[in-house]
């Protein structure tokens, strides 16, 4: 968004979404409930979380949509390909047919230009590759950890990464409607990493792969 710094708004993205997990939770009653069993897995997952989401910001302050999609939509092959070795869950041939098929259905969608590679490609490469790790981290904590921590530090440690680049982060916006759209970025980042969550626990990561491409 013009006139607002790039950390502002990942910061805010995240802050509503800690506030929004803690009031529809209810976490002052069942604190237990979002209590990490493993910190240091927490940490690194919302690490990705916030590389995820700082580099598409930048991207898409360089890059046309259609060239950010394109490169997004390559996260499920990699993490097909990743899940094996790392969670041991291999996908047959007919998942990899499934994932091409979308990407390509994709790409012919967005038809995205081919132009000089740039810091903006970069940045999406970035924002692709740290989804593609918080998915695994999902995926692979989902076992040992409870849905609202997942939720909870998924937001929580980005947030407070964050804090001490914030006063070197000085461009905000005077437009009310800018400041809703931020509002709106974590409340709908809360319900979607929730969703995730519910999602992971019941499914594989190569059953779940395609299903990005239905955004496209």
């Amino acid at each position: 968004m013009a006139g607002v710094s790039a950390l502002i708004v990942a910061w805010a993205r995240f802050a509503v979404h800690v506030v929004l997990v803690g009031v529809f939770l209810r976490g002052w009653r069942e604190p237990a409930r979002f209590r990490a069993n493993n910190l240091p897995p927490h940490i690194l997952r919302g690490a990705f979380l916030f590389g995820s989401t700082i580099c598409n910001v930048m991207a898409l302050r360089t890059l046309q949509l259609a060239e950010t999609t394109s490169i997004y939509f390559f996260a499920p092959m990699v993490i097909t390909a990743i899940a094996g070795p790392l969670l041991g869950e291999w996908a047959g041939w007919r998942r990899w047919l499934a994932i091409l098929s979308g990407f390509v259905g994709v790409l012919i969608i967005t038809r995205p230009g081919v132009g000089v590679f740039g810091v903006g490609h970069l940045f999406a490469l970035g924002s692709t590759l740290s989804n593609c790790f918080y998915i695994i981290m999902t995926r692979r904590m989902s076992a040992t950890e409870t849905s609202e921590s997942l939720i909870l530090f998924s937001a929580l440690a980005p947030a407070v990464l964050l804090l001490p680049m914030l006063p070197f982060s000085l461009s905000l916006s005077q437009d009310g409607w800018h400041w809703f759209i931020l509002l709106m970025l974590g409340v709908f980042g809360a319900i979607g990493h929730w969703l995730l969550v519910q999602a992971y626990r019941l499914a594989t990561t190569t059953a779940l792969a395609p299903y990005p491409y239905l955004s496209g």
